[in-house]
Formats: structure tokens, C-alpha cells, sequence
């Protein structure tokens, strides 16, 4: 399982990890507190299901939901960088998106997901369209999520 190596990854690195979750709703979280050796590498987690959460939390710019939309990559951006400070982590992996059945638009329809993920004072974004239910879409974002967080690993 991706979360196993993650969490393996941080323990031999000494590093933390924190999320920053909207449309999964704590999802990601879970999936790493589930491993053996979580506890080491991840101390707190933020659910910004509303756009003031996302502010209030980890200091997403009001302004930045209202030029971009709160699902943008741009968001997404804002929710792992200032979870990484709020959280003072390594590591940290942000989701806003829709989830649906409702919520959609024609421009951001139902199933557009934004994930960051920040490592190494930088971050990295990507807008995906995932396809299903609700649940469905919720579980595709987690898993592109973490393997976005194991490519970083890999790739810098």
C-alpha cells in the first residue's frame, strides 16, 4: 500500500507529514494513521471543508478562492503550503474538489479534483477529472493523492 511506504519514507527521513483536506474529508489522514509508525511522522491533520476553514485554518487568501475558485490549483497551492506551516511539517498533501452528485459546474464539473503537495519548500499542483460516485471520487483523489506525495519522494 502506497500510505506504507510513505510512512516508512518519513520514519527513515525523520520527516512529518500533515494534510490539508476538503472534498476527502479526512480520508488521507486516515489512510496513513492506519500504519504501524504513523504516529512518528504525523501529528495533526486539518479538515477546510468551508472556504472559511481553509482561511482560518492554514491561511488560504480569501482573494485566491474568489479570482480562482475555491477548487483550483491555485487553492490547492495555498492549502499545502500553509498547512506545512501551520503544521511546521516536511511534508504536506492538500485536496479541494467536488465530489458530487452536487456541487458541479460546467466549468468545474462534478469529479475535479486539485491536489498539492508540498516537499522540500516547494509545491506542485494538479487538476484531475475523476469519474464515479461520490465515494468513489473521494477514494480515486486519496490514491492519486498519496501517489503524488511517494513521486516527490522519487523525484527530488
Amino acid at each position: 500500500m502506497m500510505e506504507e511506504k510513505i510512512v516508512r519514507f518519513l520514519n527513515e527521513h525523520n520527516m512529518m507529514i500533515t494534510t490539508v483536506e476538503s472534498c476527502t474529508g479526512g480520508l488521507i489522514a486516515a489512510r496513513l494513521v492506519n500504519v504501524s509508525g504513523a504516529s512518528n511522522v504525523f501529528s495533526e491533520g486539518y479538515i477546510t471543508y468551508s472556504e472559511d476553514a481553509k482561511a482560518k485554518m492554514v491561511g488560504v487568501n480569501p482573494e485566491t478562492i474568489k479570482k480562482y475558485n475555491v477548487v483550483s490549483e491555485e487553492v490547492a497551492y495555498e492549502m499545502a503550503s500553509g498547512g506545512a506551516k501551520t503544521a511546521n511539517a516536511d511534508v504536506a498533501v492538500s485536496v479541494t474538489g467536488v465530489a458530487g452528485p452536487l456541487g458541479g459546474t460546467k466549468d468545474i464539473p462534478v469529479g475535479t479534483v486539485c491536489i498539492g503537495v508540498y516537499y522540500k519548500n516547494k509545491v506542485i499542483t494538479e487538476k484531475f477529472l475523476f469519474n464515479g460516485d461520490r465515494l468513489q471520487v473521494r477514494n480515486q483523489a486519496v490514491d492519486k493523492a498519496l501517489e503524488m506525495v511517494w513521486n516527490e519522494f522519487n523525484n527530488r
